[in-house]
């Protein structure tokens, strides 16, 4: 199968897509970069500008696009320090789920300090021995240290090379007084996090992420080292760093791609990155740095495979390319598969049963069974409206398998499976053809009843007998255990189905 993930960095925005070959292994098959600088002014006034705003957006749309000429099935999205900070971050991954359809997790500093080390543990032989990994992101820098079987000590730190910039307040050549104070503010804010990585104990420091990357490539090249395709687990010393950074400090931002491995859209902040990356390797007592091409993003795959490998499996076992889409997405947004196919069984049994009442075809059937699995995705966003979010979630999901008027059919069912059921005053309902707004009046309505009769989760309902007599419908629900509320919860959701059968419903205990 093939995965996506996008990170959401301070400094730039990344896709990495692969094909998964097994729980421990997957290809890389494209990786993509866009330096959106998202973070820019963010840790000066605590707002992402208009500009990275919408350059975010459409950035990710198009790695989105991408992702879905590739086949991917899950595409996982986290966003680091920029969006946690910025006080229109939320806005903007609110604007990700109503038009990308994409909900990215927001993560700590330490949590994506533990997923950076599991992509470099994969990229680079830590042999039986500790090793600390740091990355210096645009807001955040993450210092972790482990080995080949588990993570001992993570941190993050509030440095990054767009914080610093603006701290500084300009791109230029620094004076001696501004090289002091950084070096001052980076040691007052790391200096006890390196005594504690220190305490724990490591053999080697590894450094990852594009601004040492960058360094790292130049200090290669300072010897004149053929790089061939990466600089994966080549060592460069400290003091070539050193020397790479004081001539960038002294050199004017347009004048900084002089230096060999420096690319023009790292000038504006790759000097503070160096004076950054010194301090940190000098507090850890280090005179070498060994690099790392692993990231976040490879840390995301690897972590969502060793979490998910065997349900995914189970998954791809779908009897059709609509039901493998629909686990698919339901398991993006966290759903617990097992009861929803618990809601399954009871609306088919309603359906089945009411066939000659509502008339509707095996096209809505499996609508019907495919909306079970899905309708309450929207609680991943939040729980307040989840029918809502589940709508647009379903709409901008890249479900495969469905033709435009089929998803819109799921759609409007994951927003009326609770509170108000359809009504003509629903602009985006009222846009249904009249036949597939007659099939979400009558799925609802099942669907509806099948889910109120799960309303512990407790899946005490076991079966369902649907008995016409004239205007009346009886329901008699079978079961173990205490069924009260789902018995009055049933009762409560029956309205919709009674409207399109025209019929008194009556739910009982059997």
């Amino acid at each position: 199968m093939n995965l996506a993930a996008i990170d959401i960095g301070t400094n730039s925005i990344h896709m990495i897509i692969v094909k998964v070959i097994s729980a421990h292994s997957f290809e890389v098959l494209v990786q993509e970069k866009e330096m959106v600088k998202l973070g820019v002014g963010v840790f000066a006034n605590k707002m992402l500008s208009e500009k990275a705003f919408h350059r975010g957006i459409e950035t990710i749309k198009r790695y989105v696009q991408l992702a879905d000429e590739y086949g991917v099935e899950d595409i996982i999205t986290a966003a680091t320090s920029a969006t946690r900070e910025a006080k229109n971050g939320r806005e903007f991954l609110d604007r990700l789920i109503e038009e990308v359809g994409l909900s990215p997790q927001m993560i700590s500093g330490k949590e994506e300090s533990r997923l950076i080390f599991l992509a470099v543990r994969k990229a680079i032989d830590l042999k039986d021995a500790n090793a600390m990994v740091i990355d210096i992101g645009g807001g955040s820098t993450e210092a972790v240290v482990g080995n080949k079987e588990k993570v001992l000590f993570k941190s993050s730190m509030k440095l990054g090379v767009l914080r610093l910039l603006d701290r500084v307040g300009h791109q230029g050549p620094l004076s001696e007084e501004e090289k002091e104070d950084l070096k001052q503010h980076v040691k007052s804010i790391a200096m006890k996090i390196l005594s504690e990585a220190k305490a724990v104990g490591f053999t080697k420091v590894i450094g990852t992420s594009g601004s040492i990357r960058t360094l790292g490539e130049a200090a290669l090249l300072l010897h004149d080292k053929n790089i061939i395709n990466s600089i994966n687990a080549e060592v460069v010393k400290v003091k070539d760093l050193e020397k790479i950074t004081e001539k960038l400090l002294e050199s004017a931002p347009e004048n900084r791609t002089e230096v060999k491995g420096i690319s023009e859209n790292r000038v504006d902040a790759i000097h503070l990155g160096g004076i950054l990356l010194i301090e940190l390797l000098k507090l850890a007592e280090v005179k070498e740095l060994t690099l790392s091409d692993a990231s976040l993003r490879e840390g995301l795959i690897i972590d969502y495979v060793e979490k998910y490998g065997q349900q995914l499996e189970e998954i791809v076992e779908g009897k059709s390319l609509r039901e493998r889409s629909s686990l698919l997405l339901a398991k993006r947004y966290k759903t617990d598969i097992e009861e929803k196919r618990q809601v399954a069984r009871l609306a088919l049994q309603f359906f089945d049963q009411l066939k000659d009442l509502h008339g509707l075809d095996e096209l809505a059937r499996d609508l019907l069974y495919q909306s079970c699995l899905i309708y309450d995705v929207g609680t991943f966003v939040n729980f307040q409206d989840y029918h809502k979010h589940s709508k647009y979630l379903i709409m901008q999901g890249g479900l495969r398998g469905y033709n435009n008027a089929e998803i819109l059919v799921l759609a409007n069912l994951a927003r009326y499976h609770r509170k108000s059921g359809p009504k003509k005053k629903h602009k985006a309902f009222n846009r249904l053809d009249p036949k597939k707004r007659r099939m979400v009046k009558g799925l609802s309505g099942i669907l509806r009843i099948a889910v109120a009769l799960d309303k512990t989760k407790n899946q005490w309902v076991e079966n369902v007998y649907c008995l016409p007599e004239g205007e009346k419908l009886t329901i008699r629900i079978f079961g173990d255990g205490n069924m009260d509320l789902e018995l009055w919860e049933a009762k409560r959701f029956s309205d919709t189905l009674s409207k399109f059968l025209k019929k008194e419903i009556e739910i009982v205990k059997g």
